[in-house]
């Protein structure tokens, strides 16, 4: 198994109940896309959040650490493990920000056919 389902379940329940989404298989694992950006998604047990680069260092101090699945670090997305976020509470408030996040910007213009 490339991610855990049992998350990628709850992520796709607690963006239901937000907005319109899209999966698409990233990184190993599966991201999920609201307004054609990547809001977030999981990777092995982990829950990926894309909050950007203004809030970085804040979610790094809320208990967020470094996106750098290239050995490049990506400095507007944090991982969390997955186990911390037993309580629905903490997975909402992540996914709120997440949703925000991709909201907050331009939908992008559709690739054209190859």
């Amino acid at each position: 198994m490339a991610y855990d389902e049992e998350l990628a379940v709850r992520i796709r329940e607690a963006l239901a109940e937000r907005t319109d989404f899209d999966e698409k298989k990233m990184f190993g694992g599966l991201a999920f896309m609201v307004n054609t950006h990547l809001a977030c998604g999981v990777i092995h047990d982990d829950l990926l959040v894309r909050v950007g680069k203004e809030n970085f260092e804040d979610a790094i101090g809320r208990g967020g650490r470094v996106f750098d699945f290239t050995g490049r670090p990506m400095r507007s997305i944090v991982m969390l493990p997955g186990g911390s976020l037993a309580s629905g509470g903490m997975l909402d408030d992540w996914i709120d920000e997440a949703v925000a996040y991709a909201r907050a910007a331009p939908p992008k213009a559709p690739k054209p056919a190859r």
